[in-house]
Parts: C-alpha cells; sequence; structure tokens
C-alpha cells in the first residue's frame, strides 16, 4: 500500500510517498526537524545533571555527530559498524534517503566522514545494511534497486574525503527489499521484505555470499508471506533437537515464524508465534544463549495505547515456544530496532533516542532501563521521528546512532 508522508526540515517542505514500513496502515509521519538541537560533528559532551548538552541522557556521553546536511541527505535510515582486523579502526555504515555513508569514529576527536556510495537507482527512505568478510551488502526499497556490494577496506586509504564511491558488485535477481539479514557463520545472506508477488512472496531470498563480490541465489522461502525483518543464527540454544541447525526467526507483520533453513532447497517451518494485542510484529533478537527473543511489534503504541511496550519469549522449544514477560518502558514512543550484547537489550525508541535494558534477570522477569541518550528533543511520543536503530558491538565501547531526522550520533557510556 502506498502511503504519504509530510516530511518538514528546517528549510525545506519536501513530499515523499513509499512503501510505509508498517505497510498496512495509513499514518501520516510528521518528521520535525525544527529546534530539535542539531550540533556539528565537532561536537562533544558528557552527561552531566541529565544532559549532554542539549541532549537528555542518562548514563551515555556524546562523543560526535555528523549532520544529515553534511551527508548531503534530507533523511537517515539504518545504521551498521565495521571494524578493520588489519588496521583496528571502527567505522560505522548509515543508510540515507540517497545512498550509504562510511564514517570513520575511530578518532574520538576527528570523526571523519569519508563518503558516499550513492542508491543503486532512486532514493528511499528505507536502506538496510549489513556487513560479511570486509563488505558491505545494502538493500533499498527504491524500485530495482537489487543489493549492493561494497568492499570496505577501500575505506583504509580514503584520499580528499567526501569521496563519491561505486558499487563493487550488484545483485539483481530481485528488486526492492526492506531488509537484509546475514548469519556470518554460514556465508548466507537473506534479503526480506521484497515484492510481495514475487516467487517467494515477499519472504526470503536466500543468497550465497560466500565470495562476496559474486553473490548467487540459493532459494528462498515464502511459505509464511512477507517478512519484515529476521535473524538468522547457527543454533546453539537449549532445544537439542536442533543443534547445529541453520534457524530462521521471522518478524512476519502479525506473526513471529520460526524456520529451519539448513536444507537451502527444502526450508521447513518450525512453527509460529502468537502474542496478544498484535499491531505489527517487527524485529527480534535473540539473547545470547538462545533461550529468549526478544520482540518489538511497532505500532502496538499507537494502536493499543501501550507504553513503549518489549515482549519476551521462552525459546527453550522451538515447536512450542511461549510468551515469558512484557515489559513497558517509561515513555509512549514507538519501538523499532533491538539489539542484544550480553546482559544489555540496545533498543532505538524513535523519539525516546536510544533505551538500554538490563536483562541479565530476564528469567526471573526482571527487567529495567540503566541508560538512554535521547536524540530527538522536542517530544517522546508516539510518532515516527528521531532514533531508526542503534549499534552496540565495537569493542572501544562505542555505540553507533542512526536518527531519521538529524543524522549521525556517536555516544558512549560515561566513566
Amino acid at each position: 500500500m502506498q502511503k504519504c508522508f509530510l516530511i518538514v526540515f528546517t528549510a525545506i517542505l519536501l513530499l515523499a510517498c513509499g512503501n510505509d514500513d508498517a505497510s498496512s496502515n495509513n499514518q501520516e509521519i510528521i518528521i520535525d526537524q525544527l529546534d530539535n538541537g542539531n550540533a556539528n560533528s565537532s561536537d562533544s559532551a558528557p552527561c552531566e545533571n541529565g544532559m549532554a548538552g542539549v541532549y537528555p541522557c542518562n548514563g551515555f556521553d556524546l562523543v560526535g555527530r555528523i549532520d544529515l546536511t553534511e551527508f548531503d541527505a534530507q533523511g537517515g535510515n539504518d545504521i551498521w559498524g565495521w571494524t578493520d582486523t588489519v588496521t583496528g579502526k571502527e567505522y560505522a555504515i548509515m543508510g540515507l534517503d540517497n545512498g550509504t555513508a562510511f564514517i570513520d569514529i575511530s578518532d574520538s576527536n576527528n570523526i571523519q566522514y569519508l563518503g558516499k556510495l550513492p542508491s543503486a537507482t532512486v532514493a528511499s527512505s528505507w536502506r538496510d545494511l549489513k556487513v560479511y568478510q570486509d563488505h558491505a551488502f545494502i538493500v533499498s526499497e527504491a524500485s530495482d534497486h537489487g543489493m549492493q556490494v561494497f568492499d570496505l577496506t577501500r575505506l583504509r586509504n580514503v584520499a580528499s574525503p567526501p569521496q563519491t564511491f561505486d558499487e563493487d558488485a550488484r545483485y539483481t535477481g530481485l528488486g526492492s527489499a526492506h531488509n537484509i539479514v546475514i548469519n556470518e557463520n554460514t556465508g548466507f545472506a537473506y534479503i526480506v521484505g521484497t515484492d510481495r508477488a514475487d516467487v517467494f512472496n515477499g519472504g526470503a531470498h536466500f543468497i550465497d555470499i560466500q565470495d562476496p563480490k559474486n553473490p548467487i541465489a540459493a532459494g528462498g522461502y515464502g511459505e509464511n508471506g512477507y517478512s519484515h525483518d529476521a535473524q538468522v543464527v547457527s543454533y546453539n540454544g537449549p532445544d537439542s533437537d536442533y543443534a547445529g541447525r541453520e534457524i530462521y526467526i521471522g518478524s512476519n507483520e502479525d506473526v513471529v515464524i520460526i524456520v529451519d533453513v539448513t536444507d537451502k532447497e527444502n526450508p521447513t517451518t518450525i512453527s509460529s508465534v502468537f502474542y496478544p494485542s498484535r499491531s505489527y510484529t517487527h524485529q527480534g533478537w535473540f539473547t545470547d544463549d538462545q533461550h529468549y527473543f526478544i520482540l518489538g511489534d511497532e505500532l502496538d503504541e499507537v494502536d493499543f495505547g501501550f507504553k513503549t511496550r518489549t515482549l519476551i519469549f521462552d525459546f527453550t522449544d522451538l515447536d512450542n515456544p511461549v510468551l515469558h514477560d512484557t515489559y513497558e518502558g517509561a515513555t509512549s514512543a514507538i519501538d523499532h530496532n533491538g539489539y542484544v550484547k550480553g546482559n544489555e537489550y540496545y533498543l532505538s525508541n524513535y523519539s525516546a533516542g536510544v533505551r538500554v535494558l538490563d536483562i541479565s534477570n530476564i528469567a526471573g522477569k526482571s527487567i529495567s532501563e540503566t541508560h538512554f541518550f535521547d536524540t530527538f528533543t522536542s517530544s517522546d511520543s508516539a510518532q515516527f521521528t528521531g532514533v531508526w536503530s542503534v549499534y552496540p558491538y565495537f569493542s572501544s565501547g562505542k555505540i553507533i546512532v542512526s536518527d531519521i531526522n538529524s543524522g549521525l550520533f556517536v555516544i558512549k557510556k560515561s566513566n
């Protein structure tokens, strides 16, 4: 379904149409960058008395940031990270409406925008990317975009940044896509949220990327229809029946599906997971021990009036998952992407910024918020503004955050 957004920028009114992140729900999205405390890439600020400069915070310092204007973009979306194992440098890879930005964040005093890979076709509010074997793999809802492949080792020697880069390869066995998932253990990418009328009904396209610059189609799965997002793991959790299998957990709009995708020519449905007050089953992530699966429903705050609701499922028995606990946050903001690192869950919470939950006693149903950093200062209401995603996996402790309205933020826990 088509949906129009009125996007309000500081000096620009832009009317843009696209497939909704929750495509069956017609809602006007007002993105307001006015009075939102935009700063420059050189800005840094400790979190003192609940503020890091103009940004509300608890336990996170602002290391630096880059505004969308520096990227020559109208909007931000997904983010991921890459650590160069040769140089040890850390890089942010940020999706934009018109391409993908590459940023060297290694020097906290000199966060450097290295350049942009333009969109393969046209601009789109939706772009997603992941990393495997020193390559970035990028999809978008832009028409006929396919999957771009970019060799990240090219970032080691960038003369006169910012540069305009070209892709190293492009897979065109599909057109638009909402998301990409990679199982780094097996070297397979799973492209999801494609055309609902394609051969896999908008489900998952399996792509062999073990030779990164030569992606090869390897089948797919569409039995449960459109997959909005997914996680794929080499399973080593508590269910011995599936030890060593490659397991796909799909967030399919109104259901979570669990599929054995070990045999790419014969993927097998294990179970379907339902829960109360479903509105738009958006994205989830396993705990490190693969015992619990933490899920966000993107529209339940809007449709049911919940405060930010996070659902925790017990996946001890993959054939019979059960809802274990429900956590509600401090604000009415909508939840988006969430990732687990050890005993913490990092949630991109749109207008409420990044929220960190302590999940060390998830088994005892005791979850609490410990840190936050709010990039969208004007409101914590249920709207599609502010933080799109967060990447918490750098060994330095730096955390990168993509804000739809404002660009890139680099934050770090306060000492």
